[in-house]
Parts: C-alpha cells; structure tokens; sequence
C-alpha cells in the first residue's frame, strides 16, 4: 500500500522502548530489523489507503495517541514520524524500497552517538537512482 524507502538511522527515537524491551527489533538494522521510514520518496496507493479498515483506523487520533505511548514516541518529522510508528506494528502496510530509491547521504548520526553501528544503516548496495541530500550534504554529479 505504501512503499518507502527505511530511513538511515531512527534507532534514536525508539531508546526508551528499546530499552524496556531489549529483545525487540524496533529501530534495529535492516534486513531483519524495523529501522523506520524516511518519506524522502514514497509511492502511495491511495486507493487501498481510502479502502483499507486497518489504515483509517490507524489515522484516529486515539490510535495515533495509544502507539506514541506505548513506544515513547515523540516525533517531529510529520508524515514520516508517523509512518514510522505505524509501521512497527503493521509491515503489512508498507513495501520497503531499496536504499537506493531515496540514497541518504547524511553521516550526522556517525559522529554523534552511533558510530558502533551506523554503517548497518547506512550500507547501500545496488544502483541508486535518487540521491537525497539530507543533513546539506553534496549530492554527487552522476
């Protein structure tokens, strides 16, 4: 229904929830965790998302206030906040790209508390065919 390309590190806004629940996979590295979204480039099927039950349930504002509590949720990043945290509990509703559909060049979190393991979110093989030049990084001349 929706399909977005994971985000290069949302690890940081679940550490309260993952630190209550160590053996969960929420935040984790692909391909076997929940790294979140990152809404540089999605691609909406906005028919299934009107039709679908689960999707507008999702949309109502105790839902939206029940998932924010339950993983200590305090975005601030609109859309992609919010499939983030949807997505934790429903991967049914999202077809992941590959990283390169919405290449993140940002190396922020690198020299900020995540040097351990930001290259597991980082690490993008396959040809890329956007760049995003988040963090105002150059985006290469190909």
């Amino acid at each position: 229904m929706i399909c977005k390309a994971p985000d290069s590190l949302k690890r940081h806004t679940f550490w309260q929830y993952r630190k209550e629940n160590p053996s969960c996979h929420v935040g984790e590295p692909p391909p076997d965790g929940l790294p979140g979204f990152n809404s540089g480039v999605m691609l909406l099927n906005l028919e299934a998302m009107r039709f679908s039950t689960l999707y507008n349930q999702l949309l109502e504002p105790e839902h939206v206030a029940r998932l924010a509590e339950k993983y200590h949720f305090r975005g601030h990043l609109g859309d992609q906040d919010f499939f983030t945290m949807i997505g934790m509990e429903h991967k049914e509703l999202f077809y992941p790209l590959s990283c390169g559909w919405n290449r993140q060049l940002c190396t922020w979190w690198r020299d900020h508390g995540y040097g351990d393991v930001f290259q597991l979110y980082y690490h993008c093989d396959g040809p890329v065919h956007i760049y995003h030049g988040n963090c105002n990084t150059l985006v290469p001349d190909d």
